[in-house]
């Protein structure tokens, strides 16, 4: 036991349980009433005999409402908390931290159960309260094993955890295979006890009648003295790992009536328990988990202790006594009440109108019994047998003396119908719950045909009217939950000591916790509110139509308004909004490096729009040198013709000149006249 001032402690702890429970006995009558009234169990307005008993189930109806759109806003998203780093370098360890609480912890901690469990409560009991810790626990497992061989058996019993408690050894004929004769061989027969100790963190939600916080605390953090006060028996605490001498010794849980009527209640008189005729190991022990700001080494601060007592809070009873990082409990509110740590409930505004509803809906069946089963009025000198008139049964006779006139042997009386008004009344109350609590049925969604006469305006102010109270209380709830994510973090951290791999979107992933940041912000997801499917996938589908519009318009490369990441993102969302657990089963999510890989690959590919302009340009260049080609052909045509005119005329005149120097020296010769000749002209 701990023994650290325990002298010096324990009766100033043991008066501020008595304060917490004596404010929780208080509290206890509204929740007691609260629950009867959802359960339909209705003290308050006594039944009359022989009258009717019907009971009008507003507190019921109201939370049955709204309970199933919270949970599927709060626990319906695929990440439920997402971590956010607060210093640098804690970007990816946020993101594994996100990934392994949400998937990995929070549904192996029962924490989907502990969180429907708790808004159940807030709806009904205006508080719900979460706790969460670490549970280190051993287990014995007996198993017997038939036909084992010596190698097999010497494995089996290695383990210093295993206790034989059975072996019986016989001979078997073995068949040796490869066509060896059968052999005889030992074999044997054990049975053993296995002792197992498992840690795992938990998530549970803390019955109203366990709890212990102090009136004067606005929030559970701060209040002076937090903890739960149950019943645990003798073997469970052993299994907790305390010392068994010192279990044996504690004394049996008396009875606080209070607290066991508040159970009862709860557990509909379920509880039937005598526990001083029960073996040793199952007697209930009073147990008390405490968290107690208190000065114990006398330096003027009140640090945080958890102090375990077990059997009542005296000295000797005190099991743990150590210093604490926080205290782990968080309080669920649907509605907040300002300066106060206590909310507001459903069953709060509707209780009233419940039980007007319930006394005019019993009036209301009266009257139209008495109207089916009018009273007889009998002249019984005329009635023979009047038995069949005070005990009708169908084609029973009724026998009047002779020359009676059976309109004045017979008659009944008249009654009002007045029902009418009490049914005007009951709408009156309906509306008027509507109008305190906020809750219609479109908090939990509409018939297809409900708002078939509306204008489109008209319905649509109509649905934000019905989920507006259900999104603020879902907000609300949300933050709450911010405290216990934050704690499961700093557990897991904590108490994780080695990584662990484990499969996750079809993919093993190992996570090691121990270089996590404990004190990361996060932020709890209410996806798009608490609004019906249809608006969600409504709203999703027009932003994955805007998605497509940008990307269509400035492609997907260094695209300033969506990348992959937003796409998958969306479409995420879209997949939670149409009811589906799992978005992988339908979409994968982009690898980032792979994307910048895709995305590097397409800067380095041409762009087609240009690779066109530059096959243009080509084309053009191409023609050009054609045209040029050609003409330049042309122009050594050309020249060559001309050269060709030139030297043909040149070898005409050189012709001409020597015709006439011929002419001309044959006349010389001969002495004759001179012929004059033209020089020039056309060839030929």
């Amino acid at each position: 036991m701990a023994d650290e001032r325990k002298d010096s402690l324990t009766p100033t702890i043991a008066n501020l349980v008595k304060e917490c429970e004596s404010y929780r006995e208080q509290l206890s009558i509204d929740r007691d009433k609260a629950t009867e009234y959802f359960d339909g169990t209705m003290d308050d307005v006594p039944v009359i005999d022989g009258r009717s008993k019907v009971v009008s189930r507003d507190v019921r109806a109201h939370v049955k409402k709204v309970l199933p759109s919270l949970v599927r806003t709060i626990l319906g998203n695929d990440k439920i908390a997402e971590y956010q780093p607060i210093a640098e370098g804690d970007e990816p360890f946020a993101e594994q931290a996100t990934d392994y609480i949400s998937n990995v912890v929070f549904p192996e901690s029962d924490g989907y159960e502990a969180v429907e469990d708790a808004i159940h409560d807030a709806l009904k009991l205006r508080n719900g309260i979460i706790r969460w810790w670490y549970e280190k626990k051993a287990s014995v497992i007996v198993t017997k094993h038939t036909g084992l061989d010596e190698m097999s058996l010497v494995q089996l019993v290695a383990d210093d955890d295993v206790t034989v408690l059975e072996q019986e050894q016989r001979v078997e004929t073995m068949d040796m295979g490869d066509g060896q004769p059968p052999q005889p061989q030992t074999v044997y027969d054990v049975k053993i006890r296995k002792r197992c100790e498992k840690g795992r963190t938990r998530l549970g939600a803390v019955p109203p009648e366990q709890l212990l916080v102090h009136p004067d605390a606005l929030d559970i953090i701060e209040s002076p003295l937090t903890g739960i006060n149950m019943r645990l028996r003798r073997s469970e605490l052993v299994a907790l790992g305390y010392d068994r001498s010192v279990i044996d010794e504690l004394p049996i849980a008396g009875s606080t009536i209070d607290q066991d009527d508040e159970e009862a209640t709860r557990r509909r008189d379920l509880i039937n328990d005598d526990s001083s005729t029960l073996a040793k190991s199952l007697q209930e022990i009073e147990y008390y988990e405490l968290y107690v700001r208190i000065d114990q080494d006398d330096d003027g601060i009140a640090e945080l202790r958890r102090m375990v007592y077990a059997g009542g809070i005296k000295e000797d009873y005190l099991l743990e006594n150590e210093e604490w990082d926080e205290v782990p409990f968080a309080d669920i509110i649907s509605e907040r009440r300002p300066h106060q740590r206590e909310g507001t409930s459903i069953a709060d505004d509707t209780m009233e109108g419940q039980k007007v509803k319930t006394v005019l809906l019993r009036e209301s069946l009266d009257n139209i019994y008495w109207q089916n089963k009018p009273q007889p009025i009998v002249d019984e000198t005329a009635v023979v047998n009047p038995d069949a008139v005070l005990n009708p049964a169908f084609g029973k006779p009724i026998r009047v003396t002779q020359g009676t006139d059976v309109r004045a042997a017979l008659g009944f009386t008249q009654v009002p119908f007045v029902a009418a008004s009490s049914f005007q009344m009951m709408d009156y109350f309906d509306r008027e719950m509507a109008d305190v609590t906020g809750i219609s049925d479109a908090s939990s969604g509409l018939p297809p045909d409900a708002l078939q006469n509306m204008t489109a305006k008209a319905s649509a102010m109509f649905e934000q009217s019905g989920i507006g109270q259900t999104e603020l209380m879902a907000r609300t709830i949300a933050r709450g939950l911010v405290r216990v994510f934050k704690g499961l973090l700093k557990l897991t951290i904590k108490h994780q000591d080695r990584p662990r791999t484990v499969r996750l979107r079809k993919k093993w992933v190992t996570f090691d916790p121990r270089p996590w940041n404990g004190d990361m912000d996060v932020t709890v997801n209410t996806g798009l509110g608490a609004g019906t499917r249809e608006r969600d996938m409504m709203m999703m589908q027009m932003i994955t139509g805007l998605q497509e519009k940008l990307l269509s318009q400035l492609g997907a490369v260094d695209n300033p308004f969506v990348t992959p990441k937003n796409v998958y993102n969306a479409l995420t969302k879209l997949v939670e909004a149409s009811g589906l657990r799992s978005v992988d089963q339908y979409f994968t999510e982009p690898d980032e490096a792979k994307i910048q890989k895709m995305m590097a690959a397409a800067a380095n590919k041409p762009n087609p729009e240009m690779e066109k302009v530059k096959q243009q340009q080509a084309k053009m260049e191409a023609d050009n040198a054609i045209a040029m080609k050609k003409i330049e052909s042309e122009e050594r045509i050309e020249m060559a013709r001309l050269q060709q005119e030139s030297e043909l005329k040149r070898y005409q005149i050189d012709q001409e000149i020597n015709l006439k120097q011929r002419q001309n020296m044959a006349e010389v010769l001969s002495g004759g006249h001179i012929m004059q000749t033209q020089l020039g002209g056309m060839p030929g």
